[in-house]
């Protein structure tokens, strides 16, 4: 073996032509790709659902292999992406037909805000902390939880936000991170306090010592009530 022999280090043992075959199956790959989400029936991929995304992850695995290994032929590939296609396309058939079908296939927009409050269940089974929630919320302009009147978690991953109207907002938990909002075990003034653990609102004495009657967290927050800015 020669060292640093430059068409090994760079080809291994195939001829400069084979540049060329990769290059063709790179095109071939990227039509097969094109063509699928072409007549799949797609109108976007800004988010794709768990379904769509097992599917994306398939057509890559097997688009990647064709693209550069020369033992792979391209017919076996194409009817991968034909049956892919015919899967897909008859999947969304099903899920059209049973909402049952759809809701375990995709499944179903899930409650994470609702009149003020977070729901403390429903974060804990979708393993997500109310920290990344609340910067869900923060970059959708919310300062307080009493600004929300709904929230929903949809299938794609987006936040849909529903909103009080100004007279209705309601006193709530500040959403900016630990460091920069107080947080007591014992208020030190009385007052309208949120707990930190699920966002209910209540008055306060001072030096007041009680856990939360709605999750039974005993740390506090100052409640915010300013008006959403439009």
């Amino acid at each position: 073996m020669v060292t640093f022999d430059l068409h090994r280090m760079l080809l291994g043992e195939f001829p400069v032509t084979f540049l060329l075959e990769v290059a063709a199956r790179v095109l071939a790959a990227f039509l097969a790709v094109f063509c699928f989400l072409k007549f799949s029936g797609r109108r976007g991929i800004k988010q794709l659902s768990r379904f769509e995304l097992v599917v994306i992850l398939t057509l890559g695995s097997a688009a990647g292999d064709v693209t550069f290994y020369e033992d792979v032929p391209l017919l076996p590939v194409a009817l991968v992406f034909i049956t892919l296609l015919v899967l897909y396309r008859g999947t969304i058939y099903l899920m059209k037909r049973s909402k049952t079908c759809e809701a375990w296939i995709d499944g179903l927009p899930i409650t994470v805000v609702k009149d003020g409050m977070y729901e403390v269940h429903s974060l804990r089974n979708l393993n997500i902390s109310a920290s990344e929630l609340f910067m869900e919320l923060r970059q959708q302009g919310v300062e307080h939880l009493g600004q929300v009147r709904l929230g929903l978690l949809e299938t794609d991953g987006d936040l849909s936000l529903y909103f009080y109207t100004a007279e209705d907002t309601r006193p709530g938990l500040s959403v900016l991170p630990a460091e920069h909002r107080p947080e007591y075990s014992s208020p030190p003034a009385a007052g309208l306090y949120s707990c930190v653990g699920c966002g209910f609102a209540t008055y306060h004495e001072a030096e007041d010592t009680r856990c939360c009657e709605r999750c039974g967290h005993g740390v506090w927050s100052p409640a915010l009530d300013t008006l959403r800015s439009r």
